[in-house]
């Protein structure tokens, strides 16, 4: 994780360079199924749960991505910023400079990468106050989860930096050469900043529900608070 100072109003999104919206503004979400509540206790971590330290390792299909955008002439600043958040666990946006089209790109990177595990364990520092789960610090995960917070009643996501969004639900993946076998899930994307306290995030959290009752809790979040700007990600595995 980086720390830095950022002056007033400087919070830039890595890869596209683009400033986060000045308010937090809340795209619309698809509706929440039948029984989503129960589903979203079943996938999240219980107090002391323990976790497994994973990483994302570049798969076959995201090799043949470089190969392909090589091939045809893309740029090569596009594609090396697409690599460079694909390491750090980024969602990927399609680029007209890969010299491919939108459909082909989604081909590719249904899932960019594969994951392993690192060989390192943790005890995640969760509490359950009510109907709030509130993530404390751990040592290991640099700081990443502390100060979120879930509402287990509305499902909302609340952050350090003070702003929130809801889940939208994750579908079952159907790609045939898909390299994790994704069952369900939900994932929250929360965007926002303030002038007046200095606070912003561009973040991402999906809990994934995957085969054998395994979890995968991925966050990435970059941040600004009061003023001071930091990047982070982290990828969990553990058994529900």
């Amino acid at each position: 994780m980086k720390a830095l100072r950022a002056p007033l109003l400087t919070l830039l999104a890595l890869g596209g360079g683009a400033m986060l919206d000045r308010t937090a503004a809340s795209p619309s979400v698809p509706a929440l199924p039948v029984g989503w509540q129960g589903r979203l206790g079943a996938l999240l971590p219980q107090p002391g749960q323990t976790v497994q330290l994973m990483e994302q390792r570049a798969s076959l299909a995201f090799v043949e991505l470089q190969q392909r955008v090589t091939t045809v002439g893309g740029s090569r600043d596009a594609l090396r910023a697409l690599m460079f958040s694909a390491a750090k666990g980024e969602p990927l946006e399609y680029d007209e400079r890969l010299g491919i089209t939108q459909e082909e790109f989604r081909r590719y990177v249904v899932f960019p990468s594969v994951l392993a595990p690192t060989g390192k364990t943790a005890r995640l520092n969760v509490v359950r106050e009510g109907n709030r789960l509130k993530f404390g610090d751990t040592p290991g995960l640099n700081g990443v989860l502390r100060g979120l917070v879930l509402d287990l009643g509305t499902g909302e996501l609340h952050t350090p930096e003070g702003f929130g969004s809801k889940p939208r639900p994750v579908p079952p993946s159907t790609a045939p050469d898909r390299t994790i076998d994704i069952r369900g899930g939900f994932e929250w994307n929360v965007k926002g900043n303030s002038p007046v306290t200095q606070n912003g995030v561009k973040g991402q959290l999906q809990l994934l529900q995957l085969a054998g009752n395994q979890v995968i809790l991925k966050y990435y979040r970059f941040s600004m608070l009061r003023g001071v700007t930091s990047e982070g990600s982290i990828i969990l595995s553990y058994t529900r």
